[in-house]
């Protein structure tokens, strides 16, 4: 009797791999609950959702939710190798299956956006925005072939960072499929660091995709973020994946989806015992974004206790950040936070006084520094103050153009304000600014 189990246990491992190698997670799942003896709302009733949506789950090729996949393979016990090798992106040559869809009001405002970015970004040398974005959807559909660049991918990955910390987003996205590519082919020796920091080059992907808008793709480069570290069993990069992920979520209108997720990774980095500074920072970092996204989420105590617990860990952090820190929070930088936090509840008054004493030097980077003034300046417009709005989107443009230029809801305020207050001090040089070659 004992044979011919031990045969099934290994016909259904190798069907597993074999739906693992096909990239078809919910049909992993599927297996799984039907190995158990369950019911669709047998399923259901162990993850918080419906027979209809565990049904839908393990018959879709697009992954919608990609949190809801991970509990529910971890509930009907698909082992965790495994469901990595589902959600992976397909090797070099093979097309991919798996997509990941945006939300209705992403679907809705996609082409709105992309408008947004094209005409927002003005070509960089002789390659124009439409062909970047093209040229990094070819690389997300399937793993390029390495490019054989030289240089160690630290390097070039360090580059990258400071590409998106200048504001040189046209550049980041040209240098992305070269980097994803590269990345890949390292990450084949299957070692733990080379994983991580393919990890990282998509985080680093997903901050800017979102930057300018792109969120349908940015919801592709985060779950794969996650998915590589998660694989790498770097705490770390799991933390940064999982942000990158719930600000992607926040965008689509999953404000639940987010705040769950970064409730794990907070748990998860202070778990680590927080004994080195990067872990510390990175628990103070996974705190200030959890406080936003309850912000976001209308949920006012939580969002301000998190805020103040936020500032408690950032006390042991130094003013500036060490070079090469996955994450660079900083007391100033949780102050910028509280501002977006009481922005997000809807007092511009208590973001104003927040903010009342950051100044454009306790910030490393001109994407930090545009970042403070343009909070600034979000607060100063729905405080109904154009002329300050003014000056402080100036400050932003003159720290960094593209944070005005190609963040969406940044433009939008720049491009009302030039509109309805024309003769506002600093409205016509915004409006020169904004419609100037890049």
């Amino acid at each position: 009797m004992g044979r011919p189990r031990c045969s099934s246990t290994r016909s259904g491992t190798a069907h597993s791999r074999a739906l693992a190698a096909q990239r078809r997670p919910g049909a992993l799942i599927r297996l799984a609950r039907l190995r158990r003896g369950w019911t669709l709302a047998d399923l259901g009733g162990r993850i918080g959702c419906s027979a209809a949506t565990v049904s839908r789950l393990e018959r879709s090729t697009r992954i919608a939710d990609l949190d809801l996949v991970h509990r529910a393979a971890v509930a009907a016990g698909v082992p965790r190798p495994v469901l990595m090798t589902s959600l992976a992106p397909p090797p070099e040559g093979t097309a991919a299956t798996t997509i990941v869809t945006a939300s209705p009001r992403d679907a809705e405002e996609d082409s709105m956006r992309r408008r947004t970015l094209l005409t927002a970004t003005a070509a960089a040398g002789a390659v124009g925005p439409a062909v970047l974005m093209a040229g990094l959807d070819e690389a997300l559909a399937a793993t390029p072939a390495a490019t054989g660049a030289g240089g160690p991918l630290d390097g070039r990955l360090t580059a990258a960072r400071a590409l998106f910390d200048t504001g040189a987003h046209r550049r980041l996205l040209a240098a992305l499929p070269g980097l994803i590519a590269d990345a890949h082919a390292a990450a084949a020796t299957r070692a733990g660091l080379d994983q991580a920091r393919l990890s990282a080059v998509y985080s680093l992907a997903t901050a800017v995709l979102s930057k300018i808008g792109s969120y349908d793709r940015a919801r592709l480069t985060a779950d794969r973020a996650r998915t590589w570290a998660e694989v790498s069993g770097s705490p770390l990069a799991a933390a940064a994946a999982c942000r990158e992920l719930s600000i992607v979520l926040r965008h689509q209108d999953q404000g639940p989806a987010a705040q769950r997720l970064m409730v794990r990774a907070a748990a998860d980095v202070e778990a680590t015992g927080l004994r080195a500074g990067a872990a510390s920072a990175a628990y103070a970092q996974m705190l200030c974004t959890l406080a936003y996204t309850a912000a976001r989420g209308g949920q006012r105590a939580d969002a301000l206790a998190m805020t103040e617990e936020a500032r408690r860990a950032a006390r042991r952090l130094p003013e500036v950040a060490p070079t090469g820190r996955l994450f660079t929070i900083s007391p100033a930088a949780v102050d910028l936070y509280a501002v977006g936090v009481h922005w997000a509840l809807g007092d511009a008054g208590a973001a104003l006084e927040a903010g009342r004493n950051l100044r454009a030097e306790q910030f490393p980077t001109p994407e930090r520094k545009a970042r403070m003034a343009t909070d600034m300046a979000r607060a100063w417009w729905a405080w109904q103050r154009p002329a300050q709005t003014a000056q402080s989107l100036l400050t932003a443009y003159r720290a960094s153009p593209a944070e005005v230029r190609d963040r969406p809801a940044i433009r939008r305020i720049a491009d009302d304000l030039t509109s309805r207050h024309p003769r506002t001090p600093g409205a016509r040089e915004l409006r020169t600014l904004l419609h100037a070659p890049a």
